[in-house]
């Protein structure tokens, strides 16, 4: 059977600022993302099973990066938390709910290495994650794929 590749797209708004950053960045800024996920496998062969013909349901796709990556950042203020921020960290904290704390500088690549290893971790047997793509803006993205990480 053929190797087929499915392909969905997640949107999610959130603020971030690059600590240490010699640029505008380094500011707290704020992005529309866009994530397009493309899984690859084969198609169900079983003429009997509901799923026949689905590499997988798009609503199990939905479902795992909705709860691992869109419901934990969708409105948050994700950051590296580092020495020299600490204090700013924890007084933002008081204020604010959603802070997401990084061990990584929350960088269009760093994020997308991140949301690979757990969406791949994830995904149902004979399925593999392909291809990531981050939009930070309508112009300006990074892309992951499993080939070039292998």
């Amino acid at each position: 059977m053929a190797i087929i590749r499915l392909t969905k797209e997640f949107t999610f708004e959130a603020s971030h600022m690059l600590e240490g950053y010699d640029g505008a960045c380094s500011q707290i800024h704020g992005h529309s993302y866009r994530l397009f996920v493309t899984v690859r496998g084969e198609p169900n062969s079983d003429p009997a099973d509901p799923k026949y013909g689905m590499v997988m349901d798009f609503s199990v796709l939905k479902r795992i990066v909705n709860s691992l990556v869109v419901d934990w950042l969708d409105h948050s203020f994700i950051l590296r938390r580092t020495g020299d921020n600490a204090a700013f960290v924890d007084m933002v904290r008081e204020r604010f709910r959603r802070i997401v704390e990084t061990p990584y500088q929350p960088t269009c690549e760093n994020m997308l290495a991140d949301f690979a290893a757990t969406i791949s971790a994830a995904l149902p047997d004979g399925v593999s994650l392909h291809s990531l793509k981050l939009h930070e803006t309508a112009t300006s993205f990074a892309e992951w794929y499993a080939e070039d990480n292998r």
